[in-house]
């Protein structure tokens, strides 16, 4: 039983750590040059863009962001168009950025 327990909580570690290692890599990959985590770089931080913006919004700016600035509130489009994240990086790199948002 007690390896059992052990089992299924190395899985959910693993899996954790998974998770978080994608969006880490989505990040480097994709992100860094333009964003950082809590400072303003070339682009919004994920911090200001976490507590400004819901995950379908994010979702939206990050697959069509020719489409969507101006409707959520930039003067300016200078992101590229990230649609070919499959829905796991998507989702990842989205937990990511929205786990800077304030606590409220």
């Amino acid at each position: 039983m007690k390896k059992f327990i052990l089992l299924v909580a190395l899985g959910f570690f693993v899996g954790l750590f998974a998770k978080d290692s994608l969006a880490i890599k989505v990040f480097k990959g994709y992100c860094w040059g333009c964003h950082h985590q809590t400072a303003q770089a070339f682009g919004p931080s994920f911090k200001e863009i976490a507590n400004k913006r819901k995950k379908d919004e994010i979702i939206a700016q990050i697959t069509d962001p020719k489409d969507t600035y101006k409707i959520l509130g930039y003067k300016r489009n200078s992101m590229p168009s990230f649609n070919d994240l499959n829905a796991s990086e998507l989702n990842a790199i989205v937990g990511y950025i929205l786990s800077f948002k304030d606590k409220k």
